[in-house]
């Protein structure tokens, strides 16, 4: 690395690496969360996270509801924070995330989980935070400090400390061993090339991210960094979706990023893909099951509950590169800031 590279490339880049330390780091107490979720056997999991911090919960949500067979359930923070409500989540468990550790709803809506007799584990890049000291578990990402206001390595992090919490929980050998290769899959996947994005994009101010199971919560992440990095007007749907009214204004040209991870849904994105570019759509695809649309390169995990993460860190690297080329400064988006905290 160079003085010249972005703080989002510089984090995107230690990914790798920060993905190892936490594994290593954090082992012991992915451990002990798994253990206390076996011994509550929660009939519900609640989350509770906002941004990029809430797109994790959504991969994660899909991951124990495929792995563990539990139904998960995305919280307002605001319920207990603004409308002053408490929810009754005994025999529940509460999954918090959040970076900084600081955002005041995140805080009171973790502390109401507690007292009203949910489990409450905290993932978190700053363990000694409000947080931090809320949660009954809780496990430092280890990620390193993230300057950019763009969270990457973070996103990331999440991600890897809740699978690893859910491996532990259901003892899954096949999904321990995925976790421990990510870092070698992490630094291949950001050496794939998805330049030939730039110019179906050129030109457009709007654009479809689609994905199904994890690789939705990868689509909307990638639609939050089109628009945040790349002042770009991105929309996510689910493959399933896409055809209930959104795909009417796919025209000719219309660009659509389709990402498809090795698992039980590729075969319908694919499908979905095609069935876009055939209406003249210029789609590009992270699946080689694609006929009409473009391909683009991915490496694959090896596991369908991590294949769509080595998707997210493809697609980090095109984001940085998309906001240099439009003449942005993706470290210092207008009117953003890196911690947000609200009620």
């Amino acid at each position: 690395m160079t003085s010249g590279l972005t703080h989002m490339r510089r984090e995107i880049e230690e990914i790798p690496e920060a993905t190892r330390r936490l594994l290593d780091g954090s082992a012991a107490r992915f451990a002990d969360a798994g253990a206390a979720l076996r011994r509550l056997d929660p009939v519900m999991i609640a989350t509770i996270a906002r941004g990029s911090s809430d797109h994790a919960t959504a991969f994660l949500k899909y991951a124990i509801e495929i792995s563990a067979g539990i139904p998960v359930a995305s919280i307002g923070p605001s319920i207990t924070s603004i409308y002053g409500r408490e929810l009754r989540l005994k025999g529940c468990a509460a999954l918090s995330i959040s970076q900084s550790g600081g955002s005041p709803d995140i805080v009171a809506m973790t502390r109401s989980a507690k007292k009203t007799g949910a489990l409450t584990i905290a993932l978190t890049n700053t363990p000694d935070s409000p947080l931090g000291r809320a949660a009954d578990v809780t496990i430092d990402l280890l990620a390193g400090r993230e300057l950019s206001v763009a969270a990457t390595k973070s996103f990331i992090s999440s991600i890897v400390a809740g699978l690893a919490i859910l491996a532990n929980w259901t003892e899954d050998s096949a999904l321990k061993n995925s976790l421990a290769a990510l870092p070698d899959v992490f630094a291949q996947s950001m050496a794939v090339d998805w330049s030939p994005l730039l110019g179906a994009l050129e030109g457009r101010s709007s654009l479809y991210v689609l994905g199904r199971g994890p690789a939705f919560a990868v689509a909307q992440e990638a639609a939050l960094k089109f628009k945040e990095t790349g002042a770009v007007l991105a929309e996510a749907f689910s493959s399933a979706e896409v055809l209930h009214g959104p795909a009417r204004i796919v025209e000719a040209g219309f660009p659509v990023l389709a990402l498809a991870s090795r698992d039980a849904g590729e075969a319908g994105v694919a499908e979905i893909a095609d069935g876009l570019a055939g209406q003249g759509a210029a789609v590009y695809a992270t699946s080689s099951l694609v006929k009409k649309a473009d391909r683009l390169p991915f490496v694959p995990a090896g596991h369908p509950l991590t294949d769509a993460l080595s998707l997210a860190v493809s697609f980090y690297v095109f984001a940085e590169m998309y906001s240099r080329h439009r003449g942005f400064d993706p470290d210092r988006p207008p009117h953003l800031k890196k911690v947000t905290e609200t009620l």
